[in-house]
């Protein structure tokens, strides 16, 4: 390692902490990057979206459907996720997210039916498919809803 190889980490320079309009010597001094004269330069330039009172874009644009604030978002995993825990394991959420297969349970996480599981386990989650619950207790193994 040599002086003059060190670099800043990567992304801790960011270009928007420049101090601007402190003299002309900074390379951004007098008009601090406005250019000259007209709307933008000065104090109280209009916001994002802003069109000179024509009816701006965003409220132009028709609104569709509605967003229910009752809704779950519920993480779905298929029983071939399952193959990475060993055989009598107890699969929960906690032990779902040590091995990777989830990142971030949300509103809960549902086990689906897609694919082969070959290991007799006992798995306890939100929610179940029919199909998931059969594959897993065909093994010989337990499917319980928490």
């Amino acid at each position: 390692m040599n002086l003059s190889t060190l670099r800043p980490a990567k992304g801790s320079k960011q270009s928007n902490n420049f101090r601007r309009g402190r003299g002309h010597g900074s390379g951004n001094g007098k008009t601090a990057g406005k250019g000259h004269k007209g709307q933008k330069a000065r104090s109280g330039a209009p916001r994002p979206g802003f069109e000179g009172g024509q009816l701006p874009l965003y409220m132009r644009l028709p609104k569709r459907g509605f967003t229910n604030i009752n809704s779950k978002e519920i993480v779905a995993i298929n029983v071939d996720r399952l193959e990475k825990f060993n055989d009598g394991d107890v699969v929960t959420v906690e032990a779902l997210m040590d091995k990777g297969i989830i990142r971030n349970p949300k509103d809960g996480v549902k086990i689906l039916g897609n694919g082969e599981l070959t290991k007799k386990l006992t798995v306890q989650v939100d929610a179940f498919s029919k199909s998931a619950v059969e594959k897993i207790e065909a093994l010989g193994g337990k499917a319980e809803v928490i």
